[in-house]
């Protein structure tokens, strides 16, 4: 039995569900019953009927789902696939800048811990930050943790941003830079650009396109070029050529791989779920007021 087999056995066998973010590698994407962005991996986690949650992605994805899913196991096949992002706002740092600006609504990433989101008026993904911070009441709004994302809201809304903290980023996406766009561009001068607003602001403003993974994925099907330069984690590359086997895709830059992402195996997802180990667990508190923040953006955009 291959180890494919395997999984689908144990899967089947235990009424489980492998959800798989764009980023993982092509051979556990391809075992997946689903792969997508944050939201999308979001909105699956809470409509699932399994029993059990295989989430194959970051740390604060399996976050998530658990706090999606009380009455659900969730399972992180790597206890290693920590994002580095997630972990520079904590909750002290977070209250602090909260105490400072009492009137501006939260609005944080979802690339944040459990802790931090519990302290958040309403939780976003790069797919719909947008929306979700022109939803806020208040004229200023706290967002956090990635600056570089938060450049890119603050050129689409009439809210002043109040990053937090003001320095943070996702080191994968900063690997690009501009000079790396424009080598790319003088390699395939026929391509088109799309990358992740996680990207520099001197790299988005090179872009054709600026979206979340789901986004570069949409557009780069419906468009009509046939050579795009991919500004985001290269492990997207995999999804797009299976979708568009007549387009071709180029790496921004050949560095942009998430190395915790890749600490996900075909072999450890087998063995999550034979032994069922290392179950993500929020504490019923933080998991309650985290499930508000994030069910709130599900709200605002499913009413859009």
């Amino acid at each position: 039995m291959s180890l494919q087999q395997e999984v689908e056995a144990l899967k089947k066998d235990k009424n489980a569900v492998i959800l798989a973010h764009n980023y993982q590698r092509p051979e556990v994407q391809d075992i997946a019953d689903f792969v997508g962005d944050s939201y999308g991996l979001s909105v699956k986690a809470k409509e699932t009927s399994a029993d059990i949650i295989v989430f194959c992605g970051v740390d604060f994805m399996a976050e998530t789902a658990a706090i999606l899913n009380p009455d659900k196991k969730v399972l992180m096949p790597s206890m290693e696939a920590l994002c580095p992002m997630a972990m520079l706002l904590g909750v002290d740092e977070l209250r602090s800048i909260q105490n400072s600006n009492p009137a501006a609504d939260t609005v944080l990433y979802v690339n944040t811990h459990a802790r931090a989101k519990a302290y958040a008026d309403c939780i976003c993904t790069s797919s719909n930050a947008v929306e979700v911070v022109s939803a806020m009441d208040s004229d200023s709004v706290i967002f956090g943790p990635d600056i570089n994302l938060a450049h890119y809201v603050g050129k689409r809304v009439s809210k002043k941003i109040i990053s937090a903290p003001k320095h943070g980023f996702c080191p994968t996406h900063h690997l690009i830079e501009p000079q790396d766009v424009e080598d790319a561009r003088k390699k395939h001068p026929n391509a088109v650009l799309a990358v992740h607003p996680e990207c520099q602001p001197g790299v988005q403003d090179m872009a054709d396109y600026i979206g979340s993974t789901a986004g570069i994925i949409d557009y780069t099907q419906k468009s009509d070029a046939c050579e795009f330069i991919i500004g985001t984690e290269n492990g997207i590359i995999h999804r797009l050529k299976k979708l568009s086997v007549d387009k071709k895709f180029y790496p921004a830059c050949d560095m942009t791989v998430c190395p915790t992402m890749k600490t996900v195996t075909l072999e450890k997802v087998r063995d999550s779920l034979w032994d069922e180990k290392d179950a993500v667990e929020v504490p019923g508190g933080v998991a309650e007021k985290a499930r508000a923040a994030i069910e709130r953006m599900i709200d605002i955009v499913g009413k859009s």
